[in-house]
């Protein structure tokens, strides 16, 4: 349903307070734009590789929340600046102080990180992450939450948290990874901190595809587009099914589906793509 059948039909009551624009929304952390209704999120310091601080991670986590309610916002592109992803956490302004604190505000800290994620799988949005360079730690969580991966030959994966002493189950990894690309090699990536590199990520299905460095952001975008441009509320409960349904039984699953597809089913943009397809159908004129 396009955004102007919405604000038809909707009461201007219940749209005020369930939909807000996101457009004009002023980062302070990274980068954010919006464009042709995809929002960009940018992870701007290039000089380091992009890492992440606590204020970093506390606003992505609040944009990431608030994406649920954006009514100019259909689809999200997640890049670093320059040549790099993201290189985790910040080593002086996280990992230092981390060694400092007791267990209650430890446990702030990754259940703040874990938020992150949380409000990643729950924005109806797809995500597409667009992965070039170094992409390690929290950086590779967020590629891993995003929806679809774009990366480049050069690119280098890692989620590295046992090589400076920790478990590989930070912020969702043991349960996500191993269903993007199995078991084993989920295993091998978490127990030992080594880095996956393009080629080898997109043949293991970590990266949708590979993408020229000088391209990459270019081709996110275009995706993310093509997406907008779709049937972005039947995208929504999609995403909401693929993340929901690893908890149900297949029989759970088959009427979660049911009813979730009679729901798309009322849709303008159902009924719009079946007159479409009609139209197409119809015999062209032919003179005598």
């Amino acid at each position: 349903m396009s955004q102007e059948d919405t604000r038809e039909r909707v009461d201007p009551a219940l749209q005020k307070g369930n939909t807000r624009p996101l457009a004009g929304y002023d980062a302070r952390h990274f980068a954010w734009k919006v464009d042709d209704r995809v929002g960009r999120v940018t992870l701007n310091r290039p000089e380091r590789k992009n890492p992440l601080t606590f204020e970093a991670y506390a606003e992505l986590r609040d944009l990431f929340g608030q994406l649920k309610y954006a009514d100019d916002v259909k689809a999200i592109v997640v890049h670093g600046a320059g040549d790099n992803f993201c290189s985790g956490g910040d080593v002086h302004e996280i990992i230092g102080p981390l060694v400092k604190l007791k267990a209650p505000e430890l446990l702030m800290f990754t259940r703040m990180t874990g938020d992150l994620v949380k409000m990643m799988r729950a924005c109806p949005q797809p995500i597409v992450a667009a992965i070039d360079g170094v992409c390690a730690g929290a950086g590779a969580i967020i590629a891993m939450a995003s929806d679809l991966r774009l990366g480049t030959a050069r690119s280098k994966t890692a989620f590295l948290f046992n090589r400076v002493g920790l478990a590989g189950c930070d912020m969702g990894a043991c349960a996500m990874l191993p269903r993007i690309i199995g078991q084993g090699r989920a295993s091998e990536l978490l127990y030992t901190g080594r880095a996956l590199g393009g080629e080898e990520a997109e043949r293991w299905g970590f990266f949708n595809r590979l993408v020229a460095p000088e391209r990459l952001v270019e081709e996110a975008a275009a995706l993310a587009r093509e997406l907008a441009a779709g049937p972005t509320f039947a995208n929504g409960i999609t995403k909401t099914m693929l993340h929901q349904e690893w908890a149900m039984t297949v029989e759970q699953a088959i009427e979660a589906e049911a009813q979730a597809q009679a729901l798309c089913m009322l849709t303008e943009d159902f009924s719009r793509a079946y007159h479409a397809f009609v139209a197409k159908q119809k015999p062209q004129f032919q003179g005598n």
